[in-house]
């Protein structure tokens, strides 16, 4: 299977809530940074993509439709090169609301991984996100906003209008079954993964209150 779809957002961007979206359009399986739980292996190989890129397109993504969400967008420059007939897809929201849900949720995880994580998760996420996305700075509001926003402008220059759609999840279905040539769904348009549920589900998994 080649990638049809290559999500180029930043995690905390309604990402969770497109994958099951882009499933049930048709677009499956879509890979999102809930894959490396469900296939541990690919943590160390997406760390070694950090300095072999063509491992991204050649595995652990062989075989998905699309992908959303990190580990994949660090890589929508390649992806993108190397799938020329995929669409992207960048998937944005506030940037002030974007860096409070990440400070509310994922933060902490990516500085002190919990112990259900993969091997390699740590040192994938630290790699890919702490260090080179973010500079070690992603607790800077400023800094991390500014990176937001620089990362999301840089794919608008990149890539051809006609093949990008720059999307809010709170848009629900029409734009995305717009661009992807697909029939509107007659059912709400899938919101999960919110601040509440993210924490809730975490403390389940970790015993933390």
């Amino acid at each position: 299977m080649t990638l049809t779809l290559i999500g180029a957002g930043f995690g905390r961007t309604g990402t969770a809530s497109l994958k099951i979206a882009l499933e049930k359009l048709g677009l499956a399986p879509c890979y999102h940074m809930l894959e490396v739980f469900s296939n541990p292996a690919h943590a160390e190989r997406w760390h070694a993509a950090a300095s072999d890129p063509r491992i991204a397109w050649e595995s652990p993504l062989a075989g998905y439709a699309a992908t959303v969400d990190w580990p994949g967008c660090y890589f929508w420059r390649e992806l993108a090169d190397h799938h020329p007939d995929a669409r992207v897809l960048l998937s944005v929201r506030d940037p002030e609301s974007w860096h409070r849900s990440v400070m509310d949720t994922i933060y902490q995880p990516l500085v002190d991984p919990p112990a259900m994580a993969p091997p390699g998760w740590s040192a994938m996420v630290r790699t890919l996100i702490l260090e080179r996305t973010f500079d070690g700075r992603l607790d800077d509001r400023d800094h991390a906003i500014a990176v937001y926003r620089r990362h999301n402008e840089a794919v608008e220059r990149a890539i051809d209008p006609r093949r990008l759609l720059v999307y809010e999840a709170s848009q629900g279905w029409e734009p995305l079954c717009r661009f992807l040539g697909k029939p509107v769904p007659a059912e709400p348009f899938p919101r999960v993964n919110t601040t509440d549920e993210w924490r809730a589900r975490m403390a389940a998994a970790t015993g933390r209150t």
